[in-house]
């Protein structure tokens, strides 16, 4: 990202030096803007019109990556809080918190995006999302009507947070956020559940028809 970056500010200097008439090295960023020593400037919008549609039609972009030797794990406790409707079966998440070691967070807006859409995606696999098969092996639920996804209206209340350690192996200290969100919902929700009933269900995800019939087969 930052190499990439620094491609782009390179580019942004060399146009705004031609519009300015001043060497690209003399250039320096702010505001949103390219500025010449005697305090002229222009704003970066105009740099971008300036190189796609004048003379040189190029586009300003830059690209690179950076690949780590070693895979450091991140680490996250998760909550579950759940109300079971013990007549129907039906297990309807309240709340879900999450924290999360993930070294250094560079975007903390991005990452807590990363981990609430972890944290939806899993919830489907702990209460509702199953495909289903027949005896021939044909899918009997291929359509979103029946392969149940939560709603927005229906997530329940999200909470991430953030317990930041610096990781060496990074240039700036970070590690993995995008797969653990989705390890911890599962369990804690099962869990959640047999902390509220007693009853012990080891497959998800934990239908009302599941939990339905792990309920009713304790009391025989």
């Amino acid at each position: 990202m930052v190499e990439a970056a620094r491609k782009v500010a390179e580019q942004i200097k060399a146009v705004a030096g031609r519009i300015l008439e001043v060497p690209a090295e003399e250039i320096d960023l702010a505001d949103r803007q390219a500025w010449a020593p005697d305090g002229r400037s222009v704003t970066f919008a105009q740099i971008a019109l300036n190189s796609l549609h004048h003379v040189h039609q190029h586009q300003i972009m830059g690209i690179g990556s950076w690949v780590s030797p070693d895979s450091p794990p991140p680490f996250a406790v998760q909550y579950a809080e759940v109300t079971v409707d013990t007549q129907t079966g039906q297990v309807t998440v309240k709340k879900l918190v999450m924290v999360l070691d993930c070294g250094m967070i560079v975007n903390p807006q991005t990452a807590t995006g990363q981990v609430e859409g972890g944290l939806a995606q899993a919830l489907g696999y702990a209460v509702s999302e199953e495909m289903l098969f027949d005896e021939r092996g044909r899918m009997v639920n291929p359509r979103f009507g029946d392969y149940r996804i939560a709603t927005a209206d229906e997530m329940p209340e999200i909470q991430v947070r953030f317990v930041q350690t610096y990781e060496p192996t990074h240039p700036f200290g970070a590690k993995a956020v995008a797969e653990i969100p989705l390890d911890g919902v599962g369990p804690a929700v099962a869990n959640a559940f047999y902390d509220a009933t007693g009853v012990q269900v080891q497959t998800l995800p934990l239908t009302p028809e599941r939990v339905w019939r792990a309920l009713h087969a304790t009391k025989k």
